[in-house]
């Protein structure tokens, strides 16, 4: 191409609107964020991805077309004088970009990013996608946690919430005004990228759990579990595809978690940007948590075909039907969890087929990653942070 005629000036095409998007781990937004954010570059915004230092995830989130801005959150830390340099460091942020929009994903992005962006004009939209241990176990933390939530969420044009049970104990605390409140079923599943190539059943009695090592995942009641079905079965396997030293008050040590491998209760996966090959090799993926605001793994497992061992618990029993999609138990209960994982050892072709198809219907009918965009777009074209689509 020649150049620009002498007085002619370049064309830029302005953005429909600038959205920032932050949370806690730029690994967050990669992966559990991205059906979101090409939606909304479609949709003609330019998005802006804030996170702390990454340099891998901010290569990939550049690959997305997104601007990364780094922040320091200490996720796991209790310091006032580092949260109010998080506050501080977002609202100059915020003042800067001047976007039309901030939605936000874990704890601190969702109480600091919030004020700072009311503090400047700036219309904020909270995920509630979990509430996280500070809810699981009630102490002084918990009490600041809600005052927090409360103070921040006056100002959200909407609070996102990913089950029934979250909203309800946000709205009975008061927490949160019911007429800010908006579903969403999940982060968004892609049926065609989550699929087993060949729907065939694999070998009985492989189990798979995909977690960080953390006692609230209920990962010491799956080596518990583990124990006593392998009594009964000896060629069950027991695989965990999950990071360990994770920032998690109750992370579970090498030491312990060493002792299980040598046992030889469990056999560990290292995380993986792929999990499907993972799952594909599973007949039942267990996840036996304390609690979720809606289980990514659940999802990903459904439309993959798998069935489910997993708890009685908001955020998981959303996905899993007992008997229809796989097996519930109780939570924090290794005998219950063991007696789930037997009906599995003991599920038939036909049944396990039955369950595999009714889970990757729901998957597709109930948690696609086209009905969650739909909600955001609709609510943020509600609320006046979207232009409303022509026609």
């Amino acid at each position: 191409m020649g150049a620009l005629p002498v007085g002619a000036r370049a064309v830029v095409t302005k953005p429909a609107c600038r959205i920032v998007v932050c949370a806690n781990q730029a690994w967050n937004l990669v992966n559990f964020r991205s059906g979101l954010i090409a939606e909304l570059q479609r949709q003609g915004c330019e998005v802006i991805a804030i996170a702390p230092p990454d340099p891998e995830m901010e290569a990939r989130l550049a690959e997305m077309g997104c601007r990364f801005v780094p922040v320091g959150i200490d996720a796991m830390g209790l310091s006032p004088l580092r949260d109010l340099g998080t506050l501080l460091q977002l609202r100059r942020i915020i003042r800067r970009e001047k976007p039309d929009a901030w939605l936000s994903w874990t704890i601190k992005p969702n109480v600091y990013g919030v004020l700072a962006a009311r503090s400047c004009g700036v219309k904020a939209y909270p995920n509630v996608s979990g509430l996280g241990t500070a809810f699981i176990r009630t102490n002084l933390v918990t009490r600041v946690v809600k005052l927090l939530y409360r103070t921040a969420f006056k100002g959200a044009s909407r609070v996102f919430f990913q089950n029934a049970d979250d909203a309800a104990l946000f709205t009975d605390a008061r927490l949160v005004d019911p007429a800010r409140v908006t579903f969403l079923p999940g982060s968004g599943i892609d049926p065609k990228h989550w699929r087993s190539p060949d729907g065939n059943r694999p070998k009985p009695r492989q189990f798979l759990m995909v977690a960080r090592v953390v006692g609230d995942k209920g990962v010491r009641e799956y080596v518990a579990a583990a124990r006593a079905v392998r009594m009964r079965w000896p060629d069950t396997v027991c695989r965990l595809m999950g990071p360990i030293d994770v920032a998690n008050r109750t992370a579970i040590g090498r030491e312990e978690f060493a002792g299980w491998l040598a046992e030889g209760l469990i056999e560990h996966v290292e995380p993986s940007g792929d999990v499907r090959p993972q799952m594909i090799a599973a007949d039942f993926v267990v996840l036996p948590s304390y609690r979720e605001g809606l289980s990514r793994v659940l999802l990903e497992a459904s439309a993959m075909g798998r069935p489910i061992v997993t708890t009685d618990v908001p955020g998981c029993r959303d996905v899993v039907r007992d008997g229809e999609s796989g097996f519930l138990c109780k939570p924090a209960d290794a005998e219950s969890l063991t007696a789930a994982m037997a009906r599995a050892c003991e599920t038939s072709d036909a049944d396990w087929h039955r369950m595999a198809a009714e889970g990757r219907r729901r998957a597709i009918e109930e948690f696609s990653i086209e009905r969650v965009n739909r909600i955001y777009l609709d609510t943020l074209r509600e609320t006046g942070a979207l232009p409303v689509a022509n026609g």
